[in-house]
């Protein structure tokens, strides 16, 4: 049950977002928007997995490229609307993470996290071959039709907007649900001892392989969004390895195996680099690299929970020095 003064600050929340696009025209402006709620959609399905479950994946570039090209090539191949191709490369991410868990499940801790690694560049890899199927390393601009809603093509970038934001909607609700129900129960289980879970009657295997599906089906969502945007596509963009670490790092400077940490942590991460790249990428070069740098190990040495676990201890704190009522 969501309390009164909650639902009021969400639908507050909700109420802002919606407006923003027409209470901001600047273009740059909506542009970092759109690429706060996008990391942070992306950052939410990684945090099915490596969050809760606590299973450190860099790999879901995989996932994210599968989906991009899927509906790319269902797209310029067959004429298939993006919304659908995006659907189906949500389920091709899906049947993919099958033999890839599979594979990956066997081994934990960082034997784990480089098989994952491993997998996506074995994947941008082949698709660099496929130039017939896939077009090879120089890739292929998606045809731009002009306003198209059923093509996913707009005209403004209000749209896209709205687009990804009902995106992130979707990834925090499933979060929201999958967080009380038996699974994310389990979920933590596993997180905190796989051994002892096992142990006390969960089907660990099962409980991981059934997340991982999950967490590749809205990482391809996002996969296909991001290559309508950018009108664009090619090995190099839709496996980049920066994807994989972009979700991961988002998720644990806001507090992983939480609802809003991934989404904090893209607020900071993204706006900070955004600015920084505006107003100092001309005269100091990777500057945002280096900011990003400094609050990752900031975090991991002062604050491992992330930025909401710093907020929980403190209203704890608070809560303790308040004088007990009679």
């Amino acid at each position: 049950m969501i309390r009164p003064l909650n639902l009021l600050w969400l639908v507050l929340g909700i109420a802002i977002l919606i407006a923003l696009p027409h209470l901001v025209t600047s273009s740059f402006a909506i542009d970092i928007f759109i690429r706060i709620l996008l990391f942070s959609f992306i950052g939410v399905a990684w945090n099915l997995m490596g969050g809760y479950a606590k299973q450190l994946s860099l790999g879901h570039a995989a996932y994210f490229g599968l989906g991009a090209y899927t509906s790319t090539i269902l797209q310029i191949d067959f004429g298939i609307s993006p919304w659908i191709g995006m659907v189906a490369g949500g389920v091709v991410a899906m049947l993919a993470s099958l033999p890839i868990g599979w594979l990956c499940f066997r081994l934990r801790g960082p034997y784990f996290t480089i098989a994952t690694i491993a997998t996506a560049q074995a994947l941008m890899l082949i698709f660099l071959k496929f130039r017939d199927f896939a077009w090879g390393a120089e890739g292929t601009t998606i045809p731009n039709l002009g306003s198209a809603p059923l093509m996913m093509q707009f005209e403004g970038k209000a749209a896209y907007y709205y687009v990804v934001l009902g995106l992130l909607v979707l990834g925090l609700t499933i979060t929201w649900l999958i967080e009380r129900s038996w699974m994310g129960y389990y979920l933590v289980a596993i997180g905190e001892d796989e051994d002892a879970a096992e142990a006390i009657g969960v089907n660990a295997p099962k409980i991981k392989r059934d997340i991982y599906m999950i967490s590749s089906f809205l990482t391809a969502l996002a996969g296909t969004f991001y290559t309508q945007y950018i009108y664009f596509i090619d090995p190099a963009t839709a496996f980049s390895f920066s994807i994989s670490i972009e979700a991961a790092l988002v998720s644990i400077v806001g507090g992983i195996g939480t609802l809003w940490g991934p989404v904090i942590g893209t607020v900071l991460l993204e706006t900070t680099s955004a600015l920084l790249q505006s107003w100092l990428g001309g005269r100091v070069g990777g500057i945002q690299l280096t900011i990003y740098s400094l609050i990752l190990m900031a975090v991991i040495l002062w604050r491992p929970t992330g930025l909401i676990g710093f907020a929980t201890d403190m209203y704890r704190r608070y809560v303790r020095r308040q004088p007990a009522r009679a």
